[in-house]
């Protein structure tokens, strides 16, 4: 089999250390709530070799390059339907799988924040994922209020999911090698089924509030509710940053009752 070459335009950089490869996949907790596994973006299967190996995992692959689904179809004939040629971003997964199930991948990084959204989009079916994204993004999404780093996919993702930032991976590891280094987190479905506010409401507002970061919410938040029906409370003189996530529940909750 000739190796696929890794193109630019998909953002691929094939991992080429198979001792990084090995603690991402062990990054998985395997926990008994779910049995399958989805690996996003395979390329050659550094990821999936060792997957693979994994007995109690049913493993499904998912890549939009043509000549690496070629590939792995070679590489891997036992897999058949559970691999896939096409775009996560547009996938129905519900339609693959009916219960819970975790993903895994070296992420593509011009695409880390699409990635993210459509596993919080999923997060009633997606208990666990473990990835690698530029290390910018990975500290991003595990950073805590008060930080600069803090941000619309922190709130979003810690609202429904425990993470841990695992591992750092250096540019040499990679081929081509990118041009920023790597980080490995690891999402795990919290207790949270539903938040106890107007969950479009709370996204809304989480968006707002750092779209406008600089602002304070009392500014920010003028098109989600308008500034005459807003009152004294706390947080309006508070900027999107300086507020955890159970704090933007009660602003919710709150600019839901300033709304009747």
């Amino acid at each position: 089999m000739s190796l696929v070459k890794a193109k630019k335009h998909l953002g691929q950089h094939f991992l080429t250390d198979k001792n990084i490869a090995a603690k991402i996949v062990n990054g998985l907790v395997h926990t008994d709530q779910y049995h399958q596994v989805l690996e996003v973006g395979p390329g050659m299967g550094i990821l999936s070799d060792i997957l693979l190996e994994c007995t109690d995992l049913e493993t499904h692959l998912i890549d939009i390059d043509v000549e690496s689904y070629h590939f792995l179809q070679q590489k891997y004939p036992q897999l058949g339907s559970r691999l896939i040629n096409g775009d996560f971003l547009a996938l129905d997964l519900s339609a693959i799988f009916s219960g819970k199930y975790a993903i895994i991948g070296n992420f593509p990084y011009n695409i880390s924040s699409q990635i993210l959204f459509k596993i919080l989009e999923n997060r009633s079916q997606v208990v666990e994922m473990v990835g690698m994204f530029q290390k910018e993004v990975a500290e991003r999404c595990a950073s805590k209020a008060g930080t600069k780093e803090y941000g619309i996919l922190s709130v979003l993702i810690q609202a429904y999911y425990d993470i841990e930032y695992l591992f750092t991976v250096k540019p040499g590891t990679f081929n081509p090698p990118p041009k920023v280094n790597s980080g490995v987190i690891r999402l795990s479905r919290n207790q949270t089924d539903t938040l106890p506010c107007d969950e479009k409401l709370f996204w809304r507002t989480v968006k707002a509030g750092f779209n406008q970061r600089r602002k304070t919410l009392r500014n920010a938040l003028s098109g989600v509710v308008p500034k005459d029906k807003m009152d004294d409370h706390i947080f309006f003189d508070k900027r999107a940053e300086q507020l955890t996530v159970a704090d933007f529940i009660v602003l919710t909750q709150h600019l839901t009752q300033l709304s009747q």
